[in-house]
């Protein structure tokens, strides 16, 4: 015996308004989905393993390490300003770190130790500049009796750039949803981060 579905007049609409991708679920950016050449797991392994070797610079205090990860002239925007250029890089992220040693501490009152997490990241490689954009977020061993708790979450949202045949960060924008106008934004960031590539890819072609 048959069973008849039962669809309300209102759920077929929204289904044919999906199925056509109506209803400003995707925008023809979001429809041209990006283009993945024979290099792009190589490209993407590599980028993968300088946004961890950031992380662990970071987390452990190798501020060298830390900003040879990005371009002579890389810029690193944060809530509390930019910084350009390695040496500036290093000067602000030093100061942040004794900034925060104060604010985070254990239940002895001894600085907490931080360590970032990156989550769910898309990575867009157009030749040799490629754009990513990741969900962060930072734990820290300052709960009740040195307990864990994650304390702030973000996006980063990165231009990057091949030099020599390394991968490096040309810009990294740091937004934190917890400060007031330091968010993401409500549009969905890897709407952005395919704009860009697209844009800078059209621009390649028409020169």
């Amino acid at each position: 015996m048959l069973r008849r579905n039962k669809f309300t007049p209102g759920l077929l609409v929204a289904l044919a308004v999906l199925s056509l991708g109506g209803a400003g679920f995707y925008t023809p950016v979001q429809a041209q989905q990006a283009s993945y050449s024979s290099g792009y797991a190589q490209d993407r392994a590599e980028i993968e393993d300088l946004m961890a070797r950031y992380l662990f610079a970071m987390d452990w205090g190798d501020l060298d390490a830390y900003a040879a990860t990005f371009t002579e002239d890389g810029r690193l925007d944060y809530a509390n300003g930019s910084a350009q250029g390695r040496q500036a890089i290093k000067e602000t992220v030093q100061a942040f770190k004794d900034r925060i040693s104060k604010i985070y501490v254990d239940a002895d009152g001894n600085p907490a130790k931080l360590r970032h997490v990156v989550a769910q990241t898309v990575i867009r490689v157009e030749g040799n500049q490629a754009w990513s954009t990741a969900l962060w977020y930072e734990m820290a061993n300052n709960g009740p009796d040195g307990a864990p708790s994650i304390g702030t979450y973000g996006t980063y949202e990165d231009e990057l750039e091949k030099v020599d045949g390394q991968w490096l960060f040309k810009r990294r924008l740091i937004n934190n949803e917890f400060l007031e106008g330091r968010g993401t934004g409500d549009k969905n960031p890897v709407r952005t981060l395919d704009e860009a590539a697209l844009s800078e890819k059209h621009g390649e072609i028409s020169q």
